[in-house]
C-alpha cells in the first residue's frame, strides 16, 4: 500500500514521537543490573514463543513440545536451529500477521524509492548477507522503534557523559546504501528529527562527491562502512577532506584493527562500532569507553557456538551465533543461525553497564576458504599480509581451486611479487602444496546491492 508524502510524514512523525517518548526508559535500561536484564529476557522469551505458537503454523509444529509458561532461557539449547533457508522456504507459514505474504513484501520492497510504510505499520528490509543468500524481513511499528533506540541510546548516553560531545547540537552524516530496503538507510529516514539531524550520503556516489558533501556538512558524528571510512581517512590525510568529527562509528562490515587504528590516527576521535544485522537490528553497539560492543541484552538472546552448535565460553571465538529476537513477534526468529564469528568479553566494562560485551566481529564462518583435503584458510590468513602493506587501500580475495586471485587498490607502489610470496607462504604453512596466487591492481571494486564491499569470496559449495 503506497502513501502520499503527507500520509507518510504523518506516520513518520508519530514514529519519531514514540521514539522520543521511549528514549529515557531505554537510557535507564543501560544501567539495569544483570538480574533485571535476565528477568526481562525471560519474560520476553515466553511472550515471543507464545505468539509464535499461536500465530505461526511453522513454529506451532516446530515448538509443539514447548510450554511457553515454563520456558527458561537455558531451555533454548534444546530447541531446533532455524536457518535463512528455513525462513525463506516457509516465510508465509512463519509470519504471524496473516495479511502479510512473501510475495506482498517482495513487491513492496521492489517498489521502494524512499522510506515507506507497508499496511501503515510495517517496514520491510532485504539482505543478501555476506553469504549472498537473500533474506526478507519485516518489522512492526514497535519493533522498528526499538531497533532505532537500540542503535542510538549508547551514543546519547556517551554524549550526556562527555561535555565535549554534548556541547553543541550534533550533526551526523551517514554514508550507507541508497536503497530504502537497507535497514540503515530506511531507519535514518524514518527517525530524522531536529534534535539529532542525520544526513545521508549514498555510498554509491563518487568519492569526490562524498568528500564535498562532508566538507559542506561538517558533521560532529561520522557513520559508515569501515571500507568507506578507511578511504575517507586517506582523503583526509591528503588534505581533500577537511572535517573534525568528535565521534566516528563503523557499521555493516568488519571493523578490523588496522582500519580502527587509521581512523583514530586521522581524526583523534573515539571510534565506535555497531554489529548490525537485518535479523536482529543493532546486536552490538560500542559505549565509547570499554573495548568491543555491548550486546542488546534486553532485546536479544545471543548464543555464540562452535561449528557443531555447542556453546563456547567467554574468550573463545565462536564459529557462528544463534540469535533469538525478542522484540519482533511478527516474523519470529528463534535460535536463528547467523555465521558471524564473535568472541564474548568476560571483563566488566569501565562504563559500568551490566550489558554483556563482544569483541569487534572479525569475520564470518562462510568467508573461510576450504581446499582439497579439508584444509581451511580463515580470512585472517590473507588479511594479515595485506593489512601490513601501507599502500594497499582496499582488496578483494577470490578463492580458486589451488589458491586465490587477489585484486588490490593501491595508493602507491606495492611489491606485488613479494606480496604474492608472503600470501603463498601462509597457505603452504597451512598444508596447501604449491599454492597458486595472483595479485593484480585495479581502479575500483564492485560493491553489493547495498553498497558493502565483499572482501572474501569462497568457491561455490558443492
Amino acid at each position: 500500500m503506497s502513501h502520499t508524502m503527507t500520509e507518510y510524514d504523518t506516520l513518520r512523525q508519530k514514529h519519531v514521537e514514540d521514539a522520543v517518548r521511549l528514549l529515557p526508559e531505554h537510557l535507564q535500561r543501560l544501567d539495569w543490573p544483570g538480574e533485571r536484564l535476565q528477568a526481562e529476557r525471560a519474560h520476553r522469551l515466553r511472550d515471543l514463543v507464545r505468539v509464535a505458537k499461536e500465530g505461526s503454523e511453522w513454529h506451532r509444529q516446530r515448538l509443539a513440545d514447548v510450554d511457553p509458561d515454563e520456558l527458561r532461557e537455558d531451555d533454548l539449547q534444546r530447541l531446533p536451529v532455524m536457518t535463512k533457508d528455513d525462513l525463506m522456504a516457509n516465510w508465509d507459514d512463519i509470519v504471524t500477521d496473516r495479511r502479510l505474504t512473501l510475495d506482498m513484501v517482495e513487491a513492496h520492497i521492489e517498489s521502494l524509492t524512499t522510506d515507506a510504510y507497508l499496511l501503515d505499520r510495517y517496514h520491510a528490509i532485504a539482505s543478501g548477507g555476506s553469504s549472498g543468500r537473500r533474506g526478507v524481513f519485516v518489522c512492526g511499528w514497535d519493533a522498528w522503534t526499538l531497533c532505532y533506540l537500540g542503535m542510538v541510546r549508547w551514543s546519547v548516553r556517551q554524549a550526556m557523559r562527555n561535555p565535549e560531545l554534548g556541547a553543541a547540537l550534533p550533526v551526523a552524516a551517514s554514508i550507507s546504501a541508497r536503497a530504502a530496503s537497507h535497514k540503515m538507510s530506511a531507519i535514518v529516514q524514518t527517525f530524522a528529527n531536529p534534535s539529532l539531524p542525520i544526513y545521508h550520503l549514498a555510498v554509491s556516489l563518487p568519492m569526490q562527491e562524498i568528500v564535498a558533501g562532508l566538507n559542506e556538512l561538517q558533521p560532529t558524528y561520522l557513520l559508515g562502512y569501515p571500507s568507506v571510512l578507511y578511504e575517507l581517512a586517506h582523503e583526509a590525510r591528503k588534505g581533500n577532506l577537511r572535517i573534525s568529527p568528535a565521534g566516528v562509528s563503523a557499521n555493516s562490515e568488519p571493523l578490523w584493527p588496522e582500519i580502527r587504528s587509521a581512523l583514530e590516527a586521522t581524526w583523534g576521535a573515539p571510534v565506535g562500532n555497531v554489529w548490525g544485522t537485518s535479523e536482529g537490528g543493532p546486536a552490538g553497539v560500542s559505549c565509547g569507553q570499554g573495548a568491543g560492543m555491548h550486546l542488546a541484552d534486553d532485546l536479544l538472546i545471543i548464543e555464540p557456538v562452535d561449528e557443531e552448535g555447542r556453546l563456547v565460553p567467554a574468550g573463545v571465538r565462536g564459529a557462528k551465533v544463534y540469535l533469538t529476537n525478542l522484540y519482533r513477534p511478527t516474523l519470529p526468529l528463534i535460535r536463528y543461525e547467523i555465521t558471524d564469528e564473535v568472541t564474548v568479553l568476560a571483563e566488566p566494562c569501565p562504563c559500568g553497564s551490566a550489558f554483556s560485551r563482544v569483541d569487534d566481529v572479525q569475520g564470518r564462518l562462510d568467508e573461510s576458504f576450504t581446499y582439497e583435503g579439508g584444509i581451511t584458510a580463515h580470512p585472517l590468513i590473507f588479511r594479515s599480509p595485506l593489512s601490513r602493506e601501507p599502500n594497499v587501500l582496499e582488496y578483494q580475495v577470490r578463492q580458486t581451486r589451488k589458491g586465490a586471485e587477489i585484486a588490490v587498490r593501491c595508493v602507491g607502489k606495492v611489491d606485488m611479487s613479494g606480496l604474492r610470496g608472503k600470501l603463498a607462504d601462509e597457505l603452504v604453512e597451512l598444508g596447501l602444496n604449491d599454492p597458486e596466487i595472483s595479485v593484480i591492481a585495479v581502479e575500483r571494486f564492485g560493491r553489493t546491492a547495498v553498497g558493502k564491499l565483499k572482501r572474501f569470496i569462497p568457491l561455490p559449495r558443492e
